[in-house]
């Protein structure tokens, strides 16, 4: 018999691949942080000799959900804010995410970990944010608190040369010359510092880039320069890093492309030669059919936020179309101060529903087997991982969810893919494991003083909230200005519509 570290008995496996396949009485065997095998329970004492044996008779097992995009720095600014359009939560960034110190860098990169692994997440890919720019020491800070959790984590930084009113076209000249003044403060820094600011932190890089590992963001494109966007589409090649931006989040941001290429983002970005496998476009809300080609021909993948989109009055994607071009769909919660929550579970659920929403054809509803698969398969392969995570299968990581079927969630169990992706909120997750060590058992995240770390964040935030009085001040003043201009940008006559409702009618 063969010694292995551990065999995972459980009542369901729920492998993922192939799709909609339930195992019943099965077990898992773990051995060095993989999976070596899964196979029926009384196949297992003929076989190996494990360490440990874990024994779930009233639970099942799936696959670690992977967040395909989300800001760590956005935990400490949950619940500020409502109604608030994109443009309007750019605005507001100085208040809400303004003067972080070192250590507020990583409390809040440490919250939104416990919450994902507390929620069933095990993977992330991360857009952090520094002002002015990043530095090796926050994105070592935010790469810290994941390795303390053990969760797996793509880091990047997002950066760009232009603030937000800089941008937009037209945007700063709407404003009075005192708020012109103003904003001039909230000015970036220059490129070339922000691009040897990443090439030191990928040189410097000290994390294990099988665990956690970097990439670059420039946050949308036409926040940058097109020197400056080939200048990070050359660093990520030269370091084997993902690269990662905002494409067509709003119809803002559509127009303000049209305005600034004359083409679409896409477009553009694939003429600078910026579209490859190893390139995530978050949200795509905008994207048109021959926008989704591009990026489908490119081997690209779309990073999914459902919630976050309708948060902020985005709109719908049409994440059918894109399956249907066999572009790699992932799902991601977006960060917690535009979408409240990291939960994938609930991630989930609404990207079911805003399928159902676009049409009466329910041919083109997502199945929740294919919801499933992209908050999972589809998230492994968006954050550069292929299919070495977001299953459960000989050879892939040991990242696995207990999930208790116990809990009025599985009251009855009918179908364990739909319960999964229409029923289950996270309350089920009973245990949590990555790379075959357990973070997460019996709802309670090891090694963590949750009292401590409340204390913790309670002192940020009044510290933050003094240190940022002014930043909201100007923000205030601010708010009704940009809330006249950029949805006015937004009723540019456009080919594709992606609203939902009777806006035509206002």
């Amino acid at each position: 018999m063969q010694a292995v570290d551990s065999v995972i008995e459980a009542r369901w496996v729920v492998p993922v691949a192939p799709r909609g396949q339930v195992l019943a009485e099965h077990a898992v065997v773990v051995d060095g942080g993989r999976i070596l095998a899964v196979l029926p329970r009384q196949a297992v004492d003929a076989l190996y000799a494990p360490r440990e044996r874990i024994c779930l008779p009233t639970h099942a097992l799936i696959p670690g959900l992977v967040n395909a995009h989300m800001h760590g720095h956005g935990n400490l600014a949950k619940g500020m804010g409502d109604r608030l359009t994109l443009e309007l939560l750019l605005t507001a960034g100085p208040w809400m995410t303004g003067n972080r110190s070192l250590e507020d860098k990583y409390l809040a990169t440490l919250v939104g970990a416990i919450e994902m692994v507390m929620k069933g997440c095990t993977s992330c890919y991360d857009l952090t944010l520094e002002f002015p720019m990043p530095s090796t020491e926050g994105l070592d800070a935010c790469a810290r608190a994941y390795a303390e959790i053990g969760m797996r984590a793509v880091v990047a930084p997002m950066v760009a040369g232009l603030s937000f009113f800089e941008a937009v076209p037209g945007l700063m000249e709407f404003l009075p010359a005192t708020l012109q003044r103003e904003v001039e403060r909230l000015r970036v820094a220059p490129e070339e510092a922000s691009l040897a600011a990443m090439r030191a932190a990928l040189r410097g890089w000290r994390y294990d880039h099988d665990h956690i590992r970097p990439a670059i963001a420039p946050t949308v494109p036409h926040h940058c320069s097109d020197a400056f966007l080939r200048d990070c589409g050359a660093l990520a090649r030269e370091y084997g890093v993902g690269l990662h931006s905002h494409v067509q989040e709003s119809k803002v941001q559509v127009i303000a492309g049209l305005k600034t290429y004359g083409k679409t983002q896409t477009a553009h970005l694939q003429d600078l030669g910026l579209l490859g496998p190893n390139f995530v476009a978050a949200h795509g809300v905008w994207l048109d059919d021959d926008d989704i080609a591009r990026l489908a021909d490119h081997g690209a993948s779309v990073a999914h936020n459902p919630g976050s989109n309708m948060r902020l009055g985005n709109g719908i994607a049409a994440a059918r179309r894109m399956l249907d071009r066999k572009l790699n769909l992932g799902i991601g919660t977006d960060g917690a101060n535009c979408s409240d929550n990291l939960n994938m579970y609930e991630a989930m659920r609404i990207a079911s529903f805003a399928s159902k929403v676009r049409g009466p054809d329910t041919a083109r509803w997502l199945s929740t087997d294919e919801v499933l698969e992209a908050a999972t398969i589809g998230g492994a392969r968006a954050l550069g991982f292929g299919d070495r995570i977001g299953r459960i299968a000989p050879g892939c990581k040991a990242d696995i969810v207990f999930l208790d079927l116990a809990t009025v969630n599985w009251m009855p169990l009918n179908d364990a893919t739909n319960q999964l992706v229409h029923t289950e909120d996270g309350s089920s997750v009973h245990s949590l494991m990555i790379g075959g060590r357990m973070v997460v058992e019996n709802r309670r995240p090891l090694g963590i003083d949750m009292q401590a770390l409340a204390r913790k964040v309670e002192q940020a935030r009044e510290r933050l909230e003094t240190a940022n009085a002014g930043n909201k001040a100007l923000f205030e003043r601010l708010e009704g200005l940009v809330n006249r201009f950029c949805p006015g940008m937004a009723k540019t006559p456009y080919h594709i519509d992606h609203f939902a409702g009777d806006h035509h009618a206002h």
